[in-house]
C-alpha cells in the first residue's frame, strides 16, 4: 500500500458513522449532477421527470432488474 492510499485509509479509518454517510451522500450527488450533465446534452430540452429516470439508468442500470424495472418507466414519461 502506498503512503497515500495508507494516510487515506487511516483518514476514512478515523471518520464517524456519520461522517463516512455525509461522504458518501456527497459523493452520490456529485455522480448524479455529472451524470445530469450528461444526460441534459444527450438529449437536450428534455422533461425533468425524464432527465430524472434517465439518470437513475445510467447509475443503477448494471443491475438488470433494476434496469428492466426504469426503462418501463421512462416508457410511460414523455420527453
Amino acid at each position: 500500500m502506498s503512503l497515500v492510499e495508507e494516510a487515506y485509509c487511516q483518514a476514512v479509518d478515523a471518520m464517524t458513522p456519520s461522517e463516512k454517510f455525509a461522504r458518501m451522500h456527497s459523493l452520490l450527488n456529485w455522480a448524479r449532477e455529472i451524470s445530469l450533465r450528461q444526460v441534459r446534452e444527450k438529449l437536450g430540452d428534455a422533461s425533468k421527470e425524464r432527465l430524472k429516470w434517465e439518470v437513475a439508468l445510467r447509475l443503477y442500470g448494471a443491475d438488470c432488474r433494476t434496469r428492466e424495472l426504469i426503462e418501463r418507466k421512462l416508457r410511460d414519461v414523455q420527453s
